[in-house]
């Protein structure tokens, strides 16, 4: 394989800044239509679609949920490693992950497992709420 085809194959899976909640107003939009949810004892994701082909993701993970910022920081890395390896799948959503008690606790595999249940359960809430959408706009035309 040449380096043009690896460089262009790694670069797919990036997680460049157009792949991000920058503001507080992207955030409230979320928080505002939230469409879909996914969550578990840990961890709450809530997104909503949005117009760009591309996802993006918001983190917030509390200081009263994870006390230390080691902690913090690792939790914010897994989840931005498990989005980026999922980004081709989840397109067209705005997503915040919420961290809620004991996350903190739970160790590297297990949170990457439980990341990417979530991804995928998502992944498929959001496919039926653009077929319903697209039902909507069928049944009625303008």
């Amino acid at each position: 394989m040449n380096n043009h085809t690896e460089n262009s194959s790694v670069s797919r899976f990036t997680f460049v800044k157009s792949l991000r909640l920058l503001n507080a107003k992207a955030y409230k939009s979320v928080f505002d239509d939230a469409k879909l949810k996914v969550s578990t004892a840990e961890i709450l994701i809530l997104a909503r679609p949005n117009d760009r082909a591309a996802p993006r993701l918001g983190l917030i993970i509390a200081k009263k949920n994870a006390k230390h910022a080691v902690q913090r920081n690792r939790i914010k890395r897994i989840a931005r490693e498990s989005f980026r390896l999922r980004q081709h799948q989840l397109k067209g959503v705005d997503t915040v992950v919420l961290a809620r008690r004991n996350l903190d606790k739970m160790d590297n595999v297990s949170m990457h497992r439980v990341f990417n249940r979530l991804w995928q359960q998502l992944e498929q809430k959001a496919e039926k709420h653009a077929a319903k959408i697209v039902k909507l706009n069928i049944q009625q035309p303008n």
